[in-house]
Formats: C-alpha cells, sequence, structure tokens
C-alpha cells in the first residue's frame, strides 16, 4: 500500500502539503515523480514546478534526493520504510490543476501526488485531514474515490486501486451545495461550488433525462456512483472527464434560475457541456486510444483519433438534448448552427486535416496564438461536424437500419467495455464490421483531406435545409431562418476581431483574405484613430457598419511605439454563416428519417 496524507497547510499562501509513504522503497534508490500533463488535456503542464520544498526521512533521518529532471527525484538507497513530504502551490482556477484559499480547496490528482516509479500498480491510500484553520462555514469534502474512514464532512481515508485511480479523482473541499439524482439504479451527485442560489431541481431532472439517454445508447451504466463537480465563476468555461467524475468551471449568470421558464441559451450551453463530460464517461475513459494505455503522462503521448473521442462526443452532447426532451428541435439547431459557423470562419479547416489536428494537438490547438483561425481547425467542431456526417451517411446508405449508435456500443463492448486500446483507425473497421458499408472514401475525405465536408447535400435527404450566408452583424453566429428576408441581409466588415484596451483598439486576430490583412494590419496593433476620430471598439464596429461598398478608412495605430497610418477598405462579410431552413418536409419518408435520427431511432 502506497499512502499519502493530504493537509491544507496554508489558506493565505495557497499551500497543500503532503506526506507520501512508501514501505518497501527500491533498494537502488527510490525514484518519484509528477506528472507532465493530466488525461483529457493535451498539453505539458509540467505540475512539478509547483513544488516549492521537498523532503525524504528514513529510519528518522534526513535522507538526500538528486533530482534527475524537471519533473522526478531520486533519493538514496535505504532498507527502512521512505517518507517524502513536500509542499505544493495551488493557485490555478481551472479544472485541471489545484486552487486553495480561505473560500476553498480543489486538486486534482496530477498536480499534487508523486507517483512511486515501478509501484504504480499498488493500491493506494489518501488521507485528507481537516483543516486546523477555522474557515468562515463548515467545509466537506466531495470526492468520487472509495471511502474507507471518513467522517460525516468527509475528512479522513480514501483507497484507490492504483495510482492512475488516485490521480483520476478531482476534489472540492469546502462550503458547498449538493443535490442528487438517479440513473440505472446509479446516485448521481451534483455539488455546486461558488454560488448559494439557483433552481437544482430543474438542472437535476434534465441531467436525468440526458443521462438516461447516453445509458441507452451504449446499453449500460459501468460505475457504482458519479459526481459532477461545479465551480462557478464570475467569467470562465470548461470541463474534464474522470472515470466516475467530472469537473466543471461555469459562468454564474448561466445557472438556471427558479423564475426562468425557457431554457437560456447559457444554460443551454451548460447541460450540453455537463453532457459532453458524461459521454467521456464511455468515450475515452474507457474506449480510449491503444498509446494511452502504453505510455504514461510523464510525456506527449500521439494519436490520429482524437476526434473520434472529442468530435463524436461532441456530436452527441447536443444530440442528446434534443433526444431527451430536454430542448426543441430548433434550439438543436441553433446550436448546431454555431458549430458550423465557427468551422467555417476560420481557413484553416482548408490548411489542416482532422488526423493532423488531433496528433499536432500539442504543439498547435493547446498552443494557440493570434494566427490559430488561419492555421488549424478544431478536431472538436470540425470532429463534430463529421460525426453528423458519419451519422447521417450510415443511416442513408444503410435504409435506416443502422446508425452511429451502433457503432458506438459495438466501440464499448469490443474496447471499452474489455478494457482494451483503440487502435489507430479502428473506427473505420468497426464501421464497416457494424454497417457492411464500404465508407473508406468518406473517411478518406473527411479525415486526411481539407476538402469541404457535404454536409449542405445530406441534411437535405433528412429535410433540413443548411444555407451558408453572410452574417448580419458583427455578432452574429447563425441559427434558425425565421423569414425569407433574412438572406438578404449582411454587413460591412473588415476580417479582424477586436477588443478594447485603455483609450486605444487592440486588434487580436487578423483573417486571411480579409480587409485588416490587406490594408496591413496585425494582431497586436494598436487603433488610436479613424479618420482623424478617437473611437471606442462599439463606435468603431458602427463605423464599419455604415460603410458602402469602396469606402475608405484612414486608421492611425500603433505597432509597438511605432506610429503607422494605413487605408482600409471594409468588404461585404464572406458567406461563412450558417443559418437552418426547418420547414417540415412534405415527403413523410424524409420526415420518417429526420424523426429517427433526432429521436435516436434506427
Amino acid at each position: 500500500m502506497i499512502d499519502y496524507r493530504l493537509k491544507l497547510h496554508a489558506p493565505q499562501s495557497h499551500i497543500f502539503e503532503v506526506e507520501l509513504s512508501i514501505q518497501n522503497p527500491d533498494p537502488d534508490g527510490q525514484v518519484v515523480y509528477l506528472p507532465a500533463w493530466i488525461r483529457g488535456s493535451y498539453l505539458i503542464r509540467d505540475y512539478a514546478r509547483h513544488i516549492v520544498s521537498i523532503e525524504a526521512n528514513a529510519g528518522g533521518q534526513k535522507r538526500s534526493l538528486n533530482k534527475l529532471d524537471k519533473q522526478s527525484w531520486q533519493i538514496e538507497p535505504v532498507k527502512q520504510p521512505l517518507k517524502i513530504n513536500y509542499r505544493i502551490y495551488g493557485w490555478e482556477l481551472s479544472v485541471r490543476s489545484a486552487h486553495f484559499d480561505n473560500t476553498h480547496a480543489y486538486f486534482n490528482g496530477p498536480a499534487l501526488f508523486l507517483a512511486v516509479r515501478g509501484q504504480e500498480l499498488m493500491p493506494c491510500r489518501l488521507e485528507i485531514v481537516a483543516p486546523k484553520f477555522k474557515p468562515k462555514n463548515e467545509w466537506r469534502v466531495a470526492f468520487s474515490m472509495k471511502p474507507e474512514q471518513i467522517d460525516q464532512q468527509g475528512f479522513g481515508t480514501y483507497q484507490a486501486d492504483d495510482y492512475e485511480a488516485l490521480i483520476d479523482c478531482p476534489a472540492e473541499i469546502g462550503d458547498h451545495s449538493e443535490s442528487h439524482f438517479e440513473v440505472a439504479g446509479c446516485n448521481h451527485r451534483f455539488v455546486v461550488s461558488g454560488v448559494k442560489r439557483f433552481d437544482h431541481e430543474k438542472l437535476c431532472s434534465h441531467l436525468t433525462r440526458i443521462c438516461e439517454k447516453q445509458v441507452e445508447l451504449f446499453g449500460e451504466l459501468p460505475v457504482q456512483d458519479y459526481l459532477f463537480l461545479l465551480r462557478v465563476v464570475n467569467d470562465g468555461y470548461g470541463g474534464l472527464e474522470h472515470k466516475n467524475s467530472t469537473s466543471l468551471i461555469f459562468p454564474r449568470d448561466d445557472l438556471p434560475a427558479k423564475r426562468d421558464t425557457k431554457i437560456t441559451s447559457g444554460y443551454r450551453r451548460l447541460l450540453a457541456l455537463c453532457s459532453h463530460e458524461y459521454f467521456h464517461l464511455w468515450n475515452v475513459k474507457r474506449i480510449t486510444p491503444k498509446v494511452f494505455l502504453e505510455q504514461s503522462t510523464q510525456q506527449e503521448v500521439y494519436t490520429r483519433q482524437l476526434w473520434v473521442f472529442e468530435g463524436i462526443t461532441s456530436y452527441y452532447d447536443e444530440l442528446m438534448l434534443v433526444r431527451s426532451g430536454v430542448i426543441s428541435k430548433q434550439d438543436y439547431f441553433e446550436m448546431l448552427a454555431e458549430t458550423v459557423t465557427r468551422v467555417m470562419r476560420g481557413s484553416g479547416r482548408l490548411k489542416q486535416t482532422l488526423e493532423e489536428s488531433s496528433f499536432d494537438v500539442w504543439t498547435k490547438f493547446y498552443k494557440q496564438d493570434e494566427n490559430a483561425p488561419n492555421a488549424i481547425v478544431s478536431y472538436y467542431a470540425k470532429g463534430a461536424l463529421f460525426a453528423l456526417l458519419l451519422d447521417l451517411t450510415i443511416r442513408l446508405q444503410s435504409n435506416g437500419r443502422f446508425s452511429l449508435d451502433q457503432v458506438m456500443r459495438e466501440m464499448w463492448l469490443r474496447y471499452g467495455k474489455q478494457a482494451k486500446g483503440v487502435p489507430e483507425n479502428a473506427i473505420e473497421k468497426v464501421v464497416a464490421d457494424v454497417t457492411s458499408l464500404d465508407l473508406q472514401s468518406l473517411f478518406d475525405l473527411g479525415l486526411r483531406s481539407t476538402t469541404e465536408l457535404p454536409l449542405t447535400d445530406c441534411l437535405a435527404e433528412f429535410g433540413v435545409e443548411m444555407k451558408l450566408l453572410p452574417a448580419k452583424s458583427f455578432d452574429d453566429k447563425g441559427g434558425v431562418l425565421r423569414d425569407k428576408e433574412r438572406e438578404q441581409q449582411s454587413y460591412m466588415g473588415i476580417g479582424a476581431k477586436w477588443t478594447s484596451k485603455n483609450s486605444a483598439i487592440k486588434v487580436q486576430q487578423v483573417f486571411d483574405d480579409g480587409a485588416a490583412q490587406s490594408a496591413g494590419i496585425s494582431a497586436g496593433d494598436e487603433i488610436v484613430a479613424v479618420d482623424g476620430l478617437k473611437m471606442s471598439a462599439k463606435q468603431f464596429e458602427n463605423y464599419i457598419l455604415d460603410t458602402d461598398a469602396g469606402d475608405q478608412i484612414e486608421v492611425h495605430l500603433f505597432r509597438r511605439d511605432q506610429l503607422m497610418s494605413l487605408v482600409l477598405q471594409p468588404q461585404q462579410a464572406a458567406f461563412d454563416t450558417c443559418y437552418f431552413d426547418l420547414t417540415e418536409p412534405s415527403d413523410e419518408a424524409v420526415k420518417q428519417r429526420q424523426s429517427d435520427w433526432l429521436m435516436g431511432h434506427g
């Protein structure tokens, strides 16, 4: 047994204290290390940089540590049980690391717990010690690890089967609210920190229906209990999956209020986030790339199939909302329109394939700069669109006998349930085995080329008309057509994003082939005058909207400390904003196809 003891040492300095006890250390000198990244978030995070002090003791004597690399230490050879004490700074309010102050403590295992090299498969025991300081309100522990001996507040000892299980359980410690609901006989807890007032009952009711639909798709729920941890903030968004829990961060204002009679777009986004992370319970946490099982989190692990685990999950997260009846068909297509628009507005889709996006995640997707829209495509967003295309194509070519649902169920039975890793391109073989269809050309087009996905033609077979139109305003993300006049509206744009900075307009991104790029404007430029006038960011937007084709604007800007004068000629907005026409199909067969798809039949 490997023992860990976690103390909430100093909230004012954000310090966690960990004591690691090793009964049988390596006689040649025990090596311990922290992971470099956390599963589900593909970026080297170098958690060891947050260790502020570390020492080792054995037989009542201090033992020397030799640092081997940025995240590993070797202790001098000893024959007695070994104890390692270290302190870690936790001040990153995200779902991937650790955060500790006088309001709460949160941690993800890779940020805190050293691994014992050669003993990673040993069972682990974790003791969470109640704080010695007195918080304003009573603190409790929300944790998904198996309890061994804990008090009513959750402080005490927990058990994990091995090191991987130890670091796969995030914890929230503090004064939080907790709700419960049941799915497939399994207790689900929803823990919220950072807010008190919202409609718990509505949220749990909606999540029950969404989770039930996912269990129905896969045929079984492979956990005994499940924990949603939600940290509510003023502005933030994110989620990270774990085997029997998920950690979420979300804006406070978008939680459902009791006075809300409709599902707001913000609350809809929260439900989709919860749905996404819950779907990962199967797809990525158990149906997982073979290389993830073969390699550790000490260095990058490469696969070309992240689109399978994130793209397909992103397709189903919103689809499950409409299948469960939580949102309307129109709501679903508004969300889908935003995804299409997001992909179409980045020329990176014409330069990077889905497989390349998956493989290059470590250096491109998780290290995006101002040129990202021009250089990369999201394996989440385009992956979701390819999953949609794959699902509809299977339904069409099999005359409704098969769908992506059966493919994912087979992926679960063949790989997830058997705890076998998924080899590269395995889903292509599973699709062929399940459906007996030859879809090689579709996979080549969608995964290994930058050719536009033929979504318009495919959706038309399901009674859905997809149109790409010019945006009607700067914040137009697409949606559902409500009148034919909408098709005639457009606006003038410059192909850039900006924000306010002090008294200037700070350019954030410049898009390929847009007016800003043609004029020579670059990301980072600070616009200080437009046609001789000082303007706010909003005034600049309105000024551009009032221009006509051919009009020119003189822009004065600073690039670093150099003043420049450029001539900008706004352009008509590109046809890159997705709208759906949901006129009811007159053909009964088409109507049935649409219903089967959206309701999960066939």
